[in-house]
Parts: structure tokens; sequence; C-alpha cells
């Protein structure tokens, strides 16, 4: 009897794992298409879904993104978003896309996703690219330098970066694997949140003195 117990449980953790480690849930239709008012729509996964005898082919199409970006800001860097935001058709459908554009030692800085894994692809340029582990596993770094047409991927929730360390211009494509990834970037969220957390509380994190926190955060 206490096998049988035991093989119904392992069955029942079988079947419910791959739900509990999906980033977006599953759709249930062929498509959600979103809308950002409630007039004949259906509210899914965080948007309005649009009647589906309305749905047209434009809802899962979007042009521009060969263009490049400027990146005239203190990161060098521009990151163009193709999501549920700006592509409706994307609702529920646990995927998105990002053009990211890096002037010469421009960096897209430090950051996490906290709901998507990100696979990004370097379609021109020189990167050197990283994640950083989890505490349990020692906060170890993996790092590479990509050239064009190379290939690497960032684990869902762990801090990574891109810098430009070629002598030109780069330009990475990357999908994450939600309709609505989200980002926290590092410095700014610890050094330009609003409000700013105590200098005082960093001092003590950072090992710094408190004059320096209010620095950096004077900067963000």
């Amino acid at each position: 009897m206490k096998n049988l117990s035991f093989l119904a449980v392992l069955s029942l953790l079988a079947l419910t794992l791959p739900f509990a480690i999906a980033s977006d849930p599953s759709p249930l239709q062929d498509f959600c298409v979103s809308v950002n008012t409630p007039s004949d729509g259906v509210f899914v996964n965080g948007k309005f879904c649009k009647d589906p005898k309305l749905v047209t082919v434009d809802d899962f199409f979007l042009a521009g993104l060969q263009k490049a970006r400027s990146v005239a800001n203190a990161v060098g860097s521009s990151v163009t978003a193709v999501n549920v935001t700006n592509l409706p058709g994307l609702n529920t459908l646990g995927i998105s896309l990002v053009r990211i554009d890096y002037g010469v030692n421009g960096q897209n800085p430090p950051h996490t996703h906290p709901r998507a894994t990100e696979i990004l692809y370097v379609g021109h340029g020189t990167l050197l690219v990283g994640f950083v582990t989890s505490n349990g596993d020692e906060n170890r770094l993996f790092t590479k330098t990509l050239n064009e047409g190379d290939v690497f991927v960032f684990p869902e929730g762990l801090i990574h970066f891109q810098f430009n360390v070629g002598r030109f211009p780069a330009v990475a494509f990357a999908a994450l694997s939600s309709q609505n990834p989200g980002v926290v970037t590092i410095a700014k969220s610890v050094f330009g949140s609003n409000p700013a957390i105590d200098p005082n509380v960093l001092a003590r994190a950072f090992q710094l003195d408190p004059r320096v926190i209010m620095d950096l955060q004077a900067k963000f």
C-alpha cells in the first residue's frame, strides 16, 4: 500500500512539474490578441483579449526592427523591445524579442529578467557577455567573448550583462521566454530607487562610506 501511495505522489508530481516551472501560462486557444479596453474582450494573463472575429494579420506584425537606434546615453546602448505592449498578438504566447544596439565601449549593464530565460544572437560586432549564479552556487561568473553569429543563453532570473569590446558598434537580438519578461537593472534599482534607500543601509551592504553611497545615488 505504501508503495502504491508513493507511486501516486510521484505520478502527481510528474504531471504538475511542467506547470510549476513554466514562465507563462500555456494558452487554451489559438491566440488571444490583447486590447487595452474591456469592450468585447475577456481578461486573460494581464490583458484583455480582442474578439477573435475582429483579429487581423496586423495584430501579429511589427515593422522597423532593422533600424539602428541611438546609443547617446550614459551606458552607450539602446534596447528596443518587442513584447505584448507593441505586438498584441504575443499575448499568452510566452515569448518576446529585443534588439540591442551598442556603441563602441557601450554596454547593456548588469540586470535580470525575473520572468524569462534569454537567448542572445550577435548580429554584428564583438561582445563580452556573462552571467553570475545565485548565492547558493557561490556567485560564479560565466563569461565569454562572442562574435558575429554566436549565440549565448542567460538563465532566468540571473544577473547578466553584455559589453561591446570591439572597435565598431555592435548589434544583437535576443528572444525571451515570456511575453512580458520584466527587467531589473541592478545599479539603477539599488542606487536610483524611489524613494531612495537609506544610505546607511547601502553603506553597510557595500562596505562603503555613506558619502560615497550618496554620490552614487545622485548619479541615478
